[in-house]
């Protein structure tokens, strides 16, 4: 499948290197405030989010905004997700599962709210992966992708110190403007695309890399967050994060 920067195995060893991934989540979790939004605006009761193992949003969105989720992902390990729902005071019952390639699968519903954070960006076409997206998407649904920003202080700390992470990315994904154009072509409306965040950068498994790394990294991390709290502004070169947002009528 030549769309695809990762496989199935590089998930399956990707989130067995992670420990303590069944953590509570917080009622300020990431985009946090972006999601409370849209799902007050637009009556959201249903979601799905796509290529979300261990499901962190799914969680948040059925504990914090009481919506009925739905997680669906090609590789679901259930003794965590359980772990990770119990964590939150929730049980399996109270998220849909779907194991499923996305690539091969014909949605039996669609939803008020279609989501995927840090997913499209390991695909080589961007389009093709949004569009994938949107036939969840119900008529007067919304679209929310995050991914991250790359061309950003923190993608040139990745191209340094994990450059085999850096390389299962799509770099040229990580444009707001492409992003639009294509809900644009797609025939979305009210469409949204730019950067979150004022800075911040990390690294994956940081714990296995050389101590002066780690140092260099910290003294990046605190400079860039003192820079940015005298000149509160997101933007291109510093934000971490792209959000896009969109309507389907």
């Amino acid at each position: 499948m030549t769309n695809l920067l990762t496989d199935r195995a590089f998930w399956v060893n990707y989130w067995e290197s992670k420990k303590g991934l069944a953590v509570q989540l917080p009622a300020n979790y990431l985009f946090h405030r972006q999601l409370a939004d849209l799902v007050s605006k637009n009556n959201i009761k249903t979601a799905i989010e796509l290529g979300g193992f261990p499901g962190y949003y799914a969680v948040f969105l059925k504990k914090y905004l009481k919506l009925d989720v739905t997680l669906l992902d090609y590789f679901v390990h259930p003794p965590v997700v359980k772990e990770l729902l119990e964590k939150n005071g929730l049980t399996e019952k109270d998220i849909h599962i779907i194991e499923t390639d996305l690539f091969n699968y014909e949605p039996t519903q669609q939803y008020d709210l279609v989501l995927s954070c840090g997913l499209i960006e390991h695909f080589n076409d961007t389009a093709d992966i949004i569009n994938r997206h949107i036939v969840f998407v119900k008529p007067g649904g919304t679209l929310f992708i995050t991914l991250p920003n790359f061309k950003a202080v923190n993608g040139w700390f990745q191209r340094n110190f994990d450059k085999e992470n850096y390389d299962k990315h799509n770099i040229n994904s990580m444009d707001p403007a492409l992003l639009a154009s294509i809900c644009e072509k797609a025939g979305l409306k009210e469409i949204k695309a730019g950067y979150f965040g004022r800075f911040s950068i990390w690294l994956e498994n940081e714990q296995q890399k050389s101590a002066a790394v780690r140092l260099f990294k910290k003294a990046v991390w605190l400079t860039g967050k003192v820079f940015t709290k005298i000149i509160p502004f997101e933007s291109k070169s510093l934000s971490p994060y792209i959000i896009l947002e969109a309507k389907k009528i």
